[in-house]
């Protein structure tokens, strides 16, 4: 279904669940496992794709952000906010204000090569923290309070007390050290109780750390897919997790199942996550 998995979102408008086929640079429609549909975008994607308020979708390109309609038929560059070819745009999403951050990496993993990203709707962009090498995960706490994120090579979860009035963060600290589980933490969503669900890269399994704790809680395993890279909640009552996977650098006889997407429904929902206001 794809061949580089990522940034799954569920469109509640559409009532679709859309992943990024990265390497491809398509945004891929899952909501029929039998006929996914595929939006090739002239802009190519990072690894994220957030509906707007107004309707339509932002999308994370390489280098910077566009704007697409509800076909994804592309509107404007709304900001670009990167010109060293050595890095690009990874992984990201809103606050409760509908401000966009997305995080940066080096093509080659170089440390502290790469920075958070603040984009306002507006189309204004500040860099909001940097020093970072492989930028995945981001989520909010639901009071918006506190803003988790996870920086891969440090195989942890951190958190920032986060102040939505002007979209900034303090006081980075662990969170969760994730150093003893198999894996990488990459991609992350959030439910409806708080707890943070975490896709480890090379450990085929999503775990759900608890919201305060930190603790793992909960695991689900992905059978044939090492590579697991990202989840969001989806589904009309968001009671289904999607979990995005890769084949990227693997051979044709490893792991068979690898770029399919995956769906359970792990005994509790997804909250709603907030939307670009651009």
């Amino acid at each position: 279904m794809t061949w580089h998995g990522e940034g799954p979102c569920w469109d509640p408008v559409g009532e679709r669940m859309l992943v990024v086929d990265l390497s491809a640079g398509a945004v891929v429609d899952v909501t029929a496992p039998s006929d996914p549909v595929r939006h090739q975008l002239r802009s190519g994607v990072a690894a994220v794709v957030r509906p707007r308020r107004g309707g339509g979708f932002l999308v994370a390109g390489k280098h910077g952000f566009d704007l697409f309609d509800a076909d994804f038929q592309f509107e404007r560059e709304l900001a670009h906010v990167l010109d060293d070819p050595a890095v690009r745009l990874n992984e990201g999403g809103c606050d409760a204000a509908g401000r966009f951050f997305c995080g940066g990496m080096a093509y080659a993993g170089t440390p502290a090569a790469a920075s958070v990203y603040r984009l306002e709707p507006d189309g204004a962009t500040s860099v909001a923290f940097d020093g970072v090498t492989i930028s995945n995960g981001l989520q909010w706490s639901l009071d918006g309070t506190r803003a988790f994120y996870i920086d891969t090579p440090t195989h942890r979860v951190d958190v920032f007390d986060y102040d939505v009035a002007d979209g900034t963060f303090h006081d980075r600290r662990t969170f969760a050290e994730l150093s003893g589980v198999s894996g990488s933490p990459d991609g992350m969503t959030i439910d409806a109780e708080g707890g943070l669900w975490v896709a480890f890269w090379g450990g085929g399994v999503v775990r759900r750390l608890d919201p305060e704790s930190g603790a793992v809680t909960e695991e689900v395993e992905v059978s044939g897919a090492a590579q697991t890279s990202a989840c969001a909640f989806g589904g009309e009552s968001l009671d289904t997790l999607y979990i995005t996977t890769s084949r990227q650098d693997l051979p044709d006889d490893v792991d068979p199942a690898a770029g399919a997407v995956f769906a359970v429904r792990p005994g509790t929902r997804g909250t709603p996550l907030p939307q670009f206001a651009g």
